[in-house]
């Protein structure tokens, strides 16, 4: 399990366990947590669970893959290093602490 903080665009900050084999877009929708929509449920066929992950975790998760760069591509205002879909990011026990901030807007 690992604690996770998602940070609203507004600054309002959520910190909650998520399950390991989870993923970090699943943990925001069952914690009910604003700024992530999830359109496609986990498929990585849109980019609603876009967000901004904390310079101090960008060498620590696993490399983007593909189908995930593609769809960074209809995100809002992506940013080439920080941004991620959270759909594409599985909870271990190595993502504890880890902080995600959510873009202005998701498209």
């Amino acid at each position: 399990m690992a604690k996770i903080t998602y940070i609203e665009h507004n600054g309002t900050k959520h910190e909650v366990e998520v399950a390991n084999g989870m993923t970090v877009m699943e943990g925001a929708r069952d914690n009910g947590i604003p700024g992530i929509d999830a359109d496609c449920g986990g498929a990585c066929a849109c980019s609603t669970c876009h967000v901004y992950v904390d310079a101090a975790w960008v060498e620590k998760l696993p490399g983007r893959e593909a189908m995930e760069e593609d769809m960074l591509d209809f995100a809002f205002e992506p940013d080439e290093t920080r941004s991620r879909l959270t759909c594409q990011i599985k909870v271990t026990d190595e993502l504890d602490g880890l902080v995600v901030q959510m873009p202005e807007k998701q498209i």
